[in-house]
C-alpha cells in the first residue's frame, strides 16, 4: 500500500474514486438519480452571451454557476436563466435548490429571486465572503 503524492488526478483515477465514493453513498441512500443540465443566452450570431449550469443530485438541484455578459446583465437574461433551471428542477420533481455565491457577484440578485442564505464562509476568496443560499421550490 502507498499514498501518492498530491497531483492533478488522471481521468480513470479520479472515476475510480467517484465510483467507490457512490457505492458507498448508495449503500445508505439506494440509487440515486444524477443528471448535469445547463441552458444559455445566445446572440443572434449563435456566440453565448450567458448559461448557467446545474446538478441534480440526491433530490437537490445544485446552480454550479450563472453568468450573463454585461453588456446584456441588466437586461433580465440572469434572472429568466434562473427561472428555467427551476422549471427544469420542478420537472424532475426536485424542489430544493442551492447555490453559492460571493460578496462580489450576486448576493442580492438571488435573494430578491427568494433564495435564501444558510451559511457563509468568510475569507472565501480572500477580503470576501461566500454566502451558501437555498430556495424551496411548490410542486
Amino acid at each position: 500500500m502507498e499514498i501518492t503524492k498530491p497531483l492533478p488526478p488522471k481521468d480513470n483515477d479520479f472515476e475510480a474514486l467517484k465510483a467507490g465514493l457512490t457505492k458507498y453513498n448508495e449503500s445508505f441512500t439506494g440509487a440515486v438519480h444524477r443528471e448535469t443540465v445547463s441552458s444559455f443566452v445566445k446572440n443572434d450570431s449563435g456566440v453565448i452571451v450567458g448559461g448557467i449550469l446545474g446538478e441534480i443530485n440526491w433530490n437537490w438541484m445544485y446552480i454550479q454557476g450563472l453568468w450573463v455578459d454585461e453588456s446584456i446583465r441588466k437586461d433580465g437574461w440572469g434572472a429568466k436563466l434562473l427561472s428555467e433551471m427551476e422549471k427544469y428542477s420542478l420537472s424532475k420533481n426536485t424542489t430544493n435548490i442551492r447555490l453559492e455565491t460571493t460578496t462580489f457577484q450576486a448576493l442580492g440578485f438571488y435573494v430578491k429571486a427568494g433564495y435564501s442564505v444558510f451559511g457563509e464562509l468568510s475569507n472565501m476568496p480572500q477580503g470576501h465572503t461566500s454566502y451558501f443560499l437555498q430556495k424551496q421550490l411548490s410542486l
